[in-house]
């Protein structure tokens, strides 16, 4: 049987491999063991991102029928727009959310790729389907519960998405292509749209409920940025320092982490004079950073050290080897 799904993906992958001319590359193992490999990845991407878009309509689907919408809260961005004209119309919302994204997935095609709107596209149908055919009971009647947990599970369902390289909530493409044209930070521009939306909401609908609505944003972006940005927190460690060899040594041996060493120069003083030195760095967690600060200043004290934070980490050893104690 594996030798027949050999010759099958034999066929397939060295049929699709051409040159530049459009002519067949001759078969050779190495093309073939290589295409294999790529085919392999490319599945495995597909088949995590497909389960995270699921996860992500789920979530979503939750958080909007079993909170948010029995009580007319609203979110920011355009599931924002699509729960306000919901409340203000009871046109359906399901129909709301895919006319409401659909020129930012035409704008996110145009400069993020066709890859990006054609799995944002489906997980915007996913999503529109999703609240048409499953319903939740309301959770509970508590108004602060609903908001809270409705952002909760909301945000969620965006941040998986966002991990699965789509969006079902296609302000931020909107954001990301202003960002471009204007002098404005991504952050800057969501900001503006949403003091916009709120007060729509509180002219339209109540200042209470718009009060609720911007907890249950708050609550989502916190939970999208969690999600989206990894649950580890890391930290990135730069040290410059005579005793390099020995802190390096202390690193890799004693908190069993890797490292990166350069090499550079370092100045000071009046004259700026000049001395080579190796520069350390390194991405540790933040449980290990008291450690860390401790063993340097024992080699140390007078080391120069910078930290900043890392969102997520990829490769490496810092997920695969256990935290060291003691």
């Amino acid at each position: 049987m594996s030798t027949f799904i050999d010759r099958v993906l034999r066929r397939i992958l060295l049929n699709r491999a051409k040159d530049r001319a459009g002519k067949p590359l001759k078969q050779t193992p190495y093309r073939f063991a290589l295409a294999y490999r790529i085919l392999k990845i490319n599945l495995k991407r597909t088949l995590k991102d497909t389960l995270l878009i699921l996860a992500s309509i789920a979530s979503a689907c939750f958080g909007l029928h079993g909170f948010i919408l029995p009580n007319h809260f609203i979110d920011g961005g355009a599931t924002g727009i699509s729960l306000l004209t919901n409340a203000l119309s009871g046109w359906s919302i399901s129909i709301l959310i895919i006319f409401v994204n659909l020129p930012f997935v035409v704008l996110g095609y145009s400069f993020l790729g066709k890859k990006f709107a054609i799995k944002t596209t489906l997980a915007i149908l996913g999503l529109s389907l999703g609240l048409n055919l499953f319903t939740f009971p309301q959770i509970t009647p508590d108004t602060f519960l609903a908001s809270f947990f409705g952002g909760f599970f909301l945000g969620a369902g965006i941040g998986l998405a966002v991990r699965a390289g789509s969006v079902i909530d296609g302000t931020e493409i909107l954001a990301i292509y202003l960002s471009r044209k204007l002098s404005a930070s991504i952050g800057d521009v969501i900001l503006i749209f949403n003091v916009i939306l709120f007060s729509v909401a509180a002219y339209f609908l109540s200042i209470e409920t718009a009060l609720y609505s911007m907890v249950t944003y708050f609550v989502a972006s916190k939970t999208l940025d969690f999600i989206s940005e990894g649950i580890d927190e890391y930290v990135g460690v730069t040290i410059v320092a005579s005793k390099s060899e020995e802190i390096r040594t202390m690193i890799t041996d004693h908190l069993g982490r890797g490292v990166t060493v350069y090499s550079g120069k370092k100045g000071y003083g009046k004259t700026g004079a000049k001395t080579e030195v190796e520069i350390i760095y390194t991405v540790i967690t933040r449980l290990e950073l008291n450690k860390l600060n401790t063993e340097i200043e024992k080699i140390e004290p007078t080391a120069f050290v910078v930290m900043n934070n890392v969102k997520d980490t990829r490769g490496g050893m810092i997920k695969k080897r256990p935290l060291k104690h003691g």
